[in-house]
């Protein structure tokens, strides 16, 4: 028997110490199992180039839960460890046995998909464990070892009757862990963590992995149903997916992946963390917003690289060159994927416009370079039509006009097209056209676009801006003479007591409505932002600022001005307020039963 105490390399260990290692417990299973297929892959690796003087044989990982001695085995059958190697790679804390072979096979082999780096995992198994064996056997032969450990620095070796070649881990869990002794729990840790890795992982006589994810085949070997076949295999119960990327980098860095766009609806209901980043196909965390751009969130599917840095316990990102080369090429290779959508088949990409259109304006607005590169493919949907427009095709059906001092193209756009329809129409009449853009995002988008697209503003159709733009297309004299004019501005006056009403009068086009009712651009922008943003809600709290037009070329207003009944002329004028006002949905409440009642009375 040999006896002896751990040699902890200082200068390794000191990471450890300062991260903690690992904040999460189940980890235990993902760092073993990594293990064991480094001790598999090796063994791969030395038959394949006739260093094996026997038959591989069957290379699967067993997980094995014995609830009633309390332990949990990690059995592979792998490359094994001599009595020395024990010593060697167990003994020094943080002298990485996978550093050391993958320096000595670089380039051969299998080589590549060896996981570990750290050589710290094996001791995570003392997270959860009162005590833990290692029982294992060379490939090389001779006899085998076990080594035992209660989680001090003292540790025992002594000899060992396994005949098979490989290694069993057995840990005998303590009072703390034993939510791991549960089979469906640990199923659903494996689940996690080892969804996707290389070897085959047997759990109570059942394999648990795909060896063979979709992301590692070249794009040539799959079909669109293969691709269909895996997302439901991500997401089981998600519906389809309107299109994928497959990702598949050699240089600078390895990256390879699958990015799915997921139905995405209005409300913008969206699952973010749905992106799983991989290592080698070792599951390490949903947390990429590091990688991956923030707009690109709202995508789902699997990032798979070597050359993301982790920290000790794989856990975190590191700061790295890598990261930010990634998530330029991520960002790259989702912009030439839409637009080659859009060239391909720009009715498909239009009828797609609801959800991926969402998606491309959270982009546009948060990421320049995405913003540069979708511009061609961005499109507006006409309220009237229903045609879609490219920016370019917009510019083209629109001149330009004055804008505060300079010529713009005008964007003419509605955010509710039941309820801004009079105004839709009224546009329309005049050749204008008028974008929808009703989604949760459309009025940052607005705001934000207006300072990246030069020449480029956006004006609400019912806005004070608009009417004045659309009615300078037909310059309509008022018809009434002055006295007439005063007077129907001293009964709107007297009947309209809403607070931040400002009443005019003008000579609009005998089409138009009797009176319209709209805001300033610029408030109601400013109103609506404050709506979404908690740290603005004075703002939203403030009166609506509201223009009331009355179109005196209207032909209702010469009888209602001739009218000698005084009480039938107020309710006539208050019902034509109150219609507007009804129209926008601003006649709630007492107004709205007191304009009913007065219709009644009028018929």
């Amino acid at each position: 028997m040999q006896k002896g105490q751990i040699r902890v390399q200082t200068e390794n260990i000191f990471p450890i110490i300062k991260k903690f290692l690992y904040s999460d417990h189940e980890i235990f299973l993902r760092e073993l199992i990594s293990n064991a297929v480094d001790a598999t892959s090796k063994l791969k690796t030395m038959a394949s180039l006739g260093e094996l003087n026997e038959e591989i044989g069957s290379i699967d990982i067993e997980v094995i839960l014995d609830k009633e001695k309390k332990t949990i085995t990690i059995r592979d059958r792998g490359i094994g460890m001599t009595t020395e190697e024990v010593d060697k790679y167990i003994n020094q804390v943080a002298f990485s046995s996978a550093e050391e072979f993958l320096t000595k096979y670089k380039g051969q082999g299998d080589s590549a998909n060896v996981i570990g780096h750290f050589g710290l995992g094996f001791y995570s198994s003392f997270m959860v464990s009162s005590e833990v064996d290692i029982v294992t056997k060379s490939y090389k032969g001779g006899n085998a070892t076990q080594w035992t450990c209660d989680g001090s620095p003292e540790y025992t070796i002594t000899k060992s009757e396994k005949t098979e070649r490989g290694t069993d881990i057995v840990m005998h869990i303590n009072e703390e862990s034993e939510e791991f002794l549960d089979a469906t729990r640990l199923r659903s840790i494996l689940k996690k963590f080892c969804a996707f890795l290389p070897i085959p992982i047997q759990f109570e006589g059942v394999q648990i992995n795909n060896t063979h994810p979709a992301w590692i085949k070249k794009p040539s070997e799959l079909t669109a149903e293969d691709y269909q076949s895996f997302y439901k295999e991500l997401y089981p119960f998600a519906e389809a997916p309107l299109f994928w990327i497959h990702l598949n980098v050699d240089f600078p860095f390895t990256l390879t992946g699958i990015l799915y766009f997921p139905m995405v609806k209005n409300n913008f209901e969206v699952q973010k963390d749905k992106i799983n980043l991989y290592c080698n196909q070792v599951f390490v965390t949903d947390e990429v917003k590091d990688i991956v751009p923030e707009f690109m969130m709202l995508l789902h599917g699997v990032i798979d690289s070597p050359d993301i840095p982790l920290n000790v316990s794989r856990s975190y990102l590191q700061g790295d060159p890598n990261v930010r080369k990634i998530n330029a090429h991520i960002t790259k290779k989702v912009a030439d994927k839409l637009d080659e959508l859009f060239r391909n088949d720009r009715k498909e990409f239009e009828q797609k416009w609801e959800q991926i259109g969402l998606f491309v304006k959270y982009g546009m607005m948060t990421d320049d370079k995405f913003a540069e590169k979708a511009a061609p493919f961005f499109i507006l949907q006409n309220a009237v039509s229903k045609d879609f427009m490219t920016l370019l095709e917009y510019k083209q059906k629109t001149e330009t006009l004055q804008i505060n001092k300079e010529k713009k193209h005008v964007i003419l756009y509605t955010t509710d097209p039941v309820k801004q329809d009079t105004y839709i129409q009224e546009a329309a009449a005049k050749g204008y056209c008028v974008a929808i853009m009703e989604t949760v995002v459309d009025n940052a988008f607005v705001n934000n676009m207006e300072l990246k697209w030069e020449g480029v503003t956006f004006v609400r159709v019912d806005a004070d801006i608009a009417e004045n733009l659309i009615d300078k297309k037909e310059d309509s004299p008022l018809l009434l003479n002055k006295d007439e004019e005063t007077t129907l501005n001293d009964l709107f006056t007297k009947q309209v007591h809403t607070p931040g009403v400002k009443i005019e009068c003008k000579g609009l086009s005998v089409e138009s409505q009797p009176v319209i009712i709209t805001r300033p651009e610029m408030m109601r922008r400013m109103k609506d932002m404050a709506s979404m943003n908690p740290t603005m809600s004075w703002y939203a709290n403030m009166p609506d600022e509201i223009i009331m037009t009355i179109n005196g070329n209207h032909p209702i207003y010469p009888s209602i001005l001739n009218e000698s009944d005084s009480t039938m002329q107020e309710n006539k004028i208050k019902n034509l307020a109150d219609l507007a006002m009804l129209s926008q949905g601003l006649l709630v409440g007492e107004d709205l039963t007191a304009f009913i009642k007065r219709s009644i009375t009028l018929l």
